[in-house]
């Protein structure tokens, strides 16, 4: 991966006395701005060969920062020349040195032969506080006649006005598997609603080599002066192939709080390195200015009149979601009455017309249970419409229609009552991105009598030997003062490439208290081998027949309201002891582990403590407690389970026929008996146990604790 950027570096920089100085290649294809190439430095290996450093970035980190940089080795002479002889090492300006290590795909790249070139890209941690000019590139051979083995060859320092982002009217060069791929900005539209900046960049990509290639599933981000970074969804990337002299467009949008100035933005690039876990720094992109849109109604205002008064609507929004093997096309509206009278609502219908030509039928869906609007209030609606996932568009038109007669509003189609056309709205194909909720951070809904707070507690991913279940707990907090139900919700993962996962979700039945909290379950079947990092989970609100979905047995249609939640990383580590082990809203404490032989019969026994968080409310359907038994030498191995819909009976609620069962509270002599002829006859073959506990769910398990301990002999 590699950029290089800008005219400005033309004259030459002093930065060593040992380096030669790069100059710039601009390269124009048809109809589209330069791409341009530079070298911050170069540094001699030999008077036929030198290292070039071509281009170096700095990316925040939740650890701090991650610098990355690439060099190119020249090997201009008549011989090969090995990398394994020579090293490249990051340093500070004021001194400090930071460990500098390839990236894996080029661990294995030590040899540059005669009359080639090689590109190699290393990374490194770097203080929180480093910037792109505080940094030092320097090149060393080994040399085992010196007496710390090493000869300097030469050093580059970033100047003080490099710059590592493209400027708006000038292409990058990107390197994919080593083929130059041009990078340019070809629009950039922008609107906002009251929460949001919504922004869409459309960047085109250009091959300029020699062989096909397919772009990665690189992560995309608008970053702010001051370095905060708010992703961006990339429409047209997944397995995107562009064959040598061919151009592709990708349409990248997102939202941003109208918090943050909308003013010198840039688009990020950086791509995830699986391996290492982490992401690292591609290219940035200084952004054009806001591009007019003809036509563009998102976030105005617009009137229309009919026998009860004059009504208001604005289009906040228009969304396109997964849905099943369809995608929904939603618009969400305000409707709001801004006279000195009340208002009964009106019977709205509408539809979507895509390119002018193609007609989707849409249904309405009011959430609020109002029947009317009173002096200065108003009432939220929206669109929603099925078409084919693959179905693509340029243009989109929403039509809204006032029904006649009596005819139902919500969850018909147009056909069921004469209509009439009340407003246009007209746009680009712009749709708005889902909101994103940052890692540990929460989204509150503020609809009268369904107020509620909703956050990402962990994910975890249960396994067997042919699939596996990637979940995530979703915490829902009751924000009204009264008891409520949750909401039935609608949910989906999504991978970083626009893989969607349909997911199901664990209803709470219990009313939930005041400040009380529900545990919604989320999971869905994920293919053996599939990476899960970088997922996000998209909730929204179920809909059936133009209503939020009630009842017991509710068949969602639809959904609306969505927002996506970037999921935490999963915590795979497995205690040593059987000790506090997690299994919220429970946590078990297991101890006095001993076991015995008599009579025939093998019985483990131990201590129990068994506790819940107060006000949680959970389904824990398909759940156990999943308890293993093995032995060191494999004499004897066994499972128990223990359903999680048996914990909330207290042992002093708890009858003679429930003592197998695990309750909450406190238990002590807890036995497991097995009925086992032969085993003390291989009591001295027996070697040390260990005793497992894990989290079922639907037959696939996560283990969480481990504990090895002696036979005949009670642990602590």
């Amino acid at each position: 991966m590699n950029i290089k950027f800008s005219y400005k570096y033309v004259a030459t920089i002093a930065l060593s006395a040992t380096m030669a100085f790069g100059a710039i290649t601009p390269v124009w294809a048809d109809g589209s701005p330069p791409a341009v190439t530079m070298a911050i430095g170069k540094v001699p290996i030999t008077k036929s060969s030198y290292f070039e450093l071509k281009q170096i970035h700095v990316l925040p980190d939740q650890s701090g920062k991650i610098a990355t940089f690439t060099i190119t080795i020249h090997n201009e002479g008549s011989s090969e020349l090995q990398f394994i002889d020579y090293w490249a090492r990051l340093k500070s300006k004021s001194g400090n040195q930071f460990s500098a290590r390839l990236l894996p795909a080029d661990k294995d790249k030590n040899r540059v032969a005669p009359g080639s070139t090689t590109d190699l890209t290393f990374y490194a941690t770097v203080n929180p506080s480093t910037n792109l000019q505080d940094l030092v590139v320097q090149f060393i051979k080994w040399d085992f006649s010196q007496a710390n083995f090493e000869q300097v060859l030469g050093e580059v320092a970033v100047p003080n006005d490099y710059t590592d982002v493209t400027s708006a009217d000038r292409a990058g060069v990107i390197s994919v598997g080593g083929v130059d791929v041009h990078a340019s900005i070809k629009k950039y539209v922008s609107n906002k609603n009251e929460k949001y900046h919504v922004p869409t960049v459309y960047l085109t990509l250009e091959n300029a080599g020699n062989h096909s290639v397919t772009i990665p599933s690189y992560l995309f981000s608008i970053r702010t002066p001051d370095g905060l970074l708010y992703p961006l969804e990339a429409k047209g990337l997944k397995d995107l192939k562009i064959n040598p002299k061919e151009s592709k467009e990708i349409q990248l949008s997102g939202s941003i709080p109208v918090a943050v100035a909308a003013d010198a933005w840039q688009l990020s690039i950086a791509e995830t390195i699986a391996d290492l876990k982490l992401n690292v720094a591609v290219a940035n992109f200084q952004l054009p200015s806001v591009s007019s849109q003809e036509g563009g109604s998102i976030g105005k205002e617009y009137s229309f009149t009919n026998k009860s008064g004059v009504y208001t609507v604005q289009l906040g929004g228009l969304h396109r979601l997964p849905w099943e093997d369809q995608d929904l096309l939603t618009a969400d509206l305000v409707l709001s009455n801004k006279g000195d009278e009340s208002l009964p609502i009106p019977k709205l219908a509408g539809y979507f017309l895509l390119d002018d030509a193609v007609k989707i039928e849409a249904k309405l869906i009011q959430t609020a249970k109002v029947i009317g609007l009173g002096a200065g209030t108003n009432v939220n609606l929206q669109l929603a419409g099925k078409l084919p996932y693959t179905y693509e568009f340029s243009r989109v038109k929403l039509v809204l229609q006032e029904k006649e007669g009596d005819a139902p509003a919500a969850g018909t189609d147009n056909s069921s009552a004469a209509t009439t056309d009340v407003l246009e709205f007209s746009t680009q194909a712009e749709l708005q991105s889902v909101p994103f909720v940052g890692l540990g951070e929460s989204y509150s809904t503020s609809d009268v009598g369904r107020k509620a707070k909703y956050a990402i507690r962990n994910v975890s991913t249960y396994e067997d030997k042919t699939s596996i279940m990637y979940s995530a707990m979703v915490e829902v907090t009751n924000l009204e003062k009264r008891f409520t139900n949750t909401a039935k919700l609608v949910a989906n993962f999504r991978s970083s490439d626009g893989t969607v996962f349909p997911a199901s979700v664990a209803e709470v039945k219990n009313k939930i208290s005041p400040s009380g909290k529900a545990l919604l379950h989320v999971w869905a079947p994920v293919p053996k081998g599939f990476s899960t990092e970088n997922m996000n989970l998209l909730l929204g609100e179920a809909v059936t027949d133009g209503k939020l979905s009630e009842g017991d047995k509710p068949v969602a249609d639809a959904y609306v309201n969505p927002v996506a939640y970037w999921l935490p990383t999963e915590s795979k580590k497995v205690a040593t002891t059987l000790k506090n082990v997690d299994l919220f809203p429970y946590n078990i404490s297991i101890d006095k582990i001993g076991t015995k032989i008599e009579d025939n019969v093998f019985t483990l026994k131990f201590n129990y403590e068994l506790t819940k968080e107060k006000l949680t409310e959970i389904n824990t359907e398909g759940h156990n407690l999943l308890l293993v038994f093995e032995d060191g030498g494999g004499i004897k191995r066994f499972e128990k389970k223990f359903d999680f819909k048996d914990f909330d009976v207290f042992n002093g609620d708890s009858t003679a026929d429930e003592d197998t069962k695990i309750r909450l509270g406190k238990r002590e002599n807890f036995k497991i008996t097995l009925p086992d002829p032969g085993l003390i006859y291989n009591t001295k073959f027996l070697e040390k146990y260990t005793l497992s506990v894990y989290d079922e769910f639907q037959g696939q398990r996560k283990l969480l604790a481990s504990q090895k301990a002696e036979w005949f002999i009670t642990t602590d």
